[in-house]
């Protein structure tokens, strides 16, 4: 049997497509590899949401080419390939293939040819695609990453995805449900409904609050988690929904970008900052112990000292659980690129702001995490610790806790004492053993 190797950069979805691709690929007869040594076909899932993402994988190439054995097929895939088309073929000779995320149901047929010789590129957009049709080769055994919506609307000035996904379209929420026994008779128990703005999912007759409750009921889920919303489309249903319905997760990942509203509207982010704070309390007053993480830039365009004085003070007001923070990066085809040349932030200024950034988020983080020492909570052991004889796990609310324990318990949900913390990361011991039962969190 041919082997293949898929390598993947990037977010959550680009992880579900390069399990969408195995399985497509183990349906035609292909076998996994755990290495690009000795592989039949290397194809490397990209992202382009950064241009240091992408300089690391144009780098990872020039790597791969070196432990490719003969005749193997070298491709690209995802949202880097659908941004540069066949300017990958021109620009490195060994590639063969640059697909890009709805063309993978193409990806035998152009590894067939790419044997013969043949270099193909495959950038066009389709609006029906789900894959409904392919089995995911899961990577994990503990949660399943669930795509229900593809392509974004809302077109932010920063932002390459519209040009490297697509238009928005949502996958029916039969379907959604179906593959959702499906992870569950795999048993699997935590699912993550994944979509560049989630909670807009609109099926033509369902909305983001009835996939909650409809993926939330599935007779042995335990746990349902979303990424990303958008702070617009929080609706009371949506809100009510999460509230409501026991197995959704009492997190949120709610992405600010700046807490400027001057700022917010050169990055057409479509909310202000007070409209911000408005859904933080909204989702606060309905969901007790909510954790909220965020993202946030540093350094778009035309960012003055005082609208980034405001993204401190709102990450001071709305106390963050943790932070992703990103120096800006401009992408081509984006608007942020045709924005004065004047209004870029010299570098100096985005290093020094980024710095007092991270330091804000994490004293933040730390101050509440000392807070939480004591307390008892539920988690579900993901996989074995970087470090040391410990398990890594994950509460209800995404804190990452470690834990003792052996292999075996991967898959279990424990209910542990937090017993310590990093600032980043709790550390916790067992006060009851793992159970098959729902608990509370």
């Amino acid at each position: 049997m041919p082997s293949v190797y898929i390598e993947t950069y990037g977010c959550q979805m680009n992880v579900s497509d390069s399990e969408l691709m195995y399985g497509k690929l183990q349906a035609e007869g292909y076998e996994t590899s755990d290495s690009p040594v000795g592989a039949d076909v290397v194809l490397v899932n990209t992202c382009a949401i950064r241009e240091n993402a992408e300089q690391r994988v144009i780098g990872r190439l020039g790597e791969l080419r070196r432990d490719l054995k003969p005749g193997a097929v070298l491709g690209v895939t995802g949202c880097m390939a659908q941004r540069l088309g066949p300017r990958l073929l021109e620009t490195d000779t060994r590639v063969q293939l640059v697909v890009g995320p709805d063309a993978y149901r193409m990806l035998p047929a152009l590894i067939d040819g790419a044997r013969n010789g043949e270099r193909f590129t495959a950038t066009d957009f389709d609006l029906e695609e789900h894959y409904e049709d392919f089995t995911a080769r899961r990577f994990e055994g503990v949660k399943a990453w669930i795509p229900v919506q593809r392509g974004c609307d809302y077109r932010c000035t920063y932002c390459i995805v519209p040009t490297t996904r697509g238009p928005e379209r949502s996958r029916r929420l039969a379907e959604v449900v179906r593959e959702t026994h499906e992870v569950v008779a795999q048993g699997i128990t935590e699912v993550v409904l994944l979509g560049q703005t989630v909670n807009s999912y609109h099926d033509g007759r369902h909305d983001f609050a009835d996939l909650l409750r409809a993926v939330g009921g599935v007779d042995g889920i335990r746990r349902v988690r979303y990424t990303s919303p958008h702070p617009n489309d929080f609706s009371d249903r949506v809100i009510a929904a999460m509230a409501e319905t026991a197995s959704v997760c009492e997190h949120v990942h709610l992405p600010m970008q700046s807490g400027s509203t001057s700022m917010l509207k050169r990055m057409l982010r479509r909310y202000t900052r007070e409209e911000y704070l408005a859904c933080v309390e909204r989702l606060r007053a309905a969901i007790p112990g909510l954790g909220l993480t965020t993202d946030i830039i540093v350094g778009f365009p035309g960012e003055t000292d005082e609208e980034f004085e405001d993204t401190l003070s709102l990450c001071r007001e709305v106390r963050f659980d943790d932070a992703f923070t990103f120096k800006f990066s401009a992408r081509e085809g984006t608007p942020a690129t045709r924005m004065p040349p004047e209004w870029t932030v010299p570098d100096a200024t985005v290093d020094r702001r980024y710095d007092a950034l991270v330091a804000t988020v994490r004293g933040i983080a730390r101050e509440k995490n000392m807070a939480r020492l004591g307390a008892r909570v539920e988690v579900l052991v993901e996989k074995e610790a970087r470090k040391g004889e410990l398990l890594q796990a994950r509460s209800r609310d995404f804190k990452t806790v470690l834990v003792p324990g052996t292999p075996e318990l991967i898959g279990s949900y424990l209910r542990v004492e937090l017993t310590g913390t990093t600032g980043a990361t709790f550390t916790g011991a067992t006060v009851q053993e793992r159970s098959a039962l729902p608990m509370a969190g």
